[in-house]
């Protein structure tokens, strides 16, 4: 971590004059004290560590409320973040491809422009499935015929779903339930981030989400799972328990609101995100607008190692974004 804030003081102009305004000091600086810059600033700044000529990629949040954060990716940034996604999500649900189905419109990833952090996790996830079916049409409406026949061919097999968490609550498991209409899959993993400023608004809680899954789709086993555009490669899957667990690529953070300093286990307050992975912007040590709490270190009950925490929602008065907020 002391070796990527030197490497993007020394090649970004804005991030060095930020750690310029206040005392650091390289040499001393454990990567739990790494300096932690404000995830609104990738809104408001040029934060970049390459010259224009080696831009790959630019992702764009894909948040409607203000301006988009913009995040710059040369080609070994973008592979090494893919690399690590693919890391992450086999943990999980193995190396064997599912049928897939995305709780989305198709033209959502073909849109012109910079990739939205939308679209990239559909394209990011689709990786893991075949035979994909976009279960909404252009106009983000349940296509019911499409979802029938995906389910006669794959219903009785192990299957992957995926969607943002409000868009599958409001124009997937609703729309079933408004038309009485229930699936009985043998072997389904659903896969879900994202959207809960507007779940919480609806009060629902995440185990109403889960009962009305397995209400209306038979056999899922459902994870949410925590990451943002700022970090892309990066996501936090959410255990049988119902704890976001860290992998070893990255670490969390939580600091008081009133000061930053750093807080215990079991203590809620800001959330800090750690990644060893980017290179190509000063994105490796963010603070984040959301609230959560991390409870432990390698003993969560489900057995997986690691740190494993809760987000609480958003700083009250924080700008509403995130891949689910854009659809109304």
């Amino acid at each position: 971590m002391s070796q990527l804030s030197q490497h993007h003081y020394q090649h970004c102009e804005a991030y060095r004059r930020l750690l310029d305004s206040r005392p650091f000091d390289f040499a001393s600086a454990a990567h739990t004290e790494q300096f932690p810059v404000a995830a609104r600033l990738f809104k408001d700044l040029a934060l970049t560590s390459i010259q224009s000529n080696d831009v790959f990629r630019q992702m764009r949040s894909s948040g409607t409320s203000g301006q988009a954060s913009k995040i710059t990716l040369d080609g070994e940034s973008a592979k090494r973040q893919s690399q690590v996604l693919v890391k992450i999500l086999q943990s999980w649900l193995g190396k064997q491809r599912r049928p897939m189905l995305l709780i989305d419109a198709p033209s959502t990833v073909k849109k012109a422009g910079a990739m939205t952090a939308r679209a990239a996790g559909l394209q990011g996830l689709s990786f893991f499935g075949r035979h994909h079916c976009y279960a909404l049409n252009e106009n983000m409406e349940l296509d019911i015929e499409k979802v029938r026949d995906f389910f006669s061919k794959y219903g009785k097999q192990p299957v992957l779903i995926f969607g943002f968490t409000f868009i599958v609550w409001q124009t997937f498991i609703q729309a079933l339930a408004q038309q009485n209409i229930n699936f009985d899959f043998a072997d389904a993993i659903l896969i879900h981030g994202g959207g809960w400023k507007k779940m919480q608004d609806q009060a629902v809680t995440d185990g109403i989400f889960k009962a009305s899954i397995y209400k209306t789709l038979g056999n899922v086993s459902v994870h949410d799972y925590y990451g943002m555009v700022e970090q892309t490669g990066t996501i936090y899957m959410q255990c049988e328990k119902g704890f976001l667990h860290t992998p070893v690529w990255s670490d969390v953070l939580i600091r008081s609101p009133q000061d930053l300093s750093l807080l215990e286990h079991g203590e809620a307050g800001l959330i800090q995100v750690n990644s060893v992975l980017p290179t190509s912007y000063p994105g490796h040590c963010i603070l984040t607008e959301d609230l959560g709490t991390v409870f432990g270190e390698d003993d969560c009950e489900c057995g997986r190692l690691g740190k494993y925490f809760k987000v609480h929602g958003r700083v009250p008065k924080a700008q509403v974004k995130g891949c689910s907020d854009t659809f109304s």
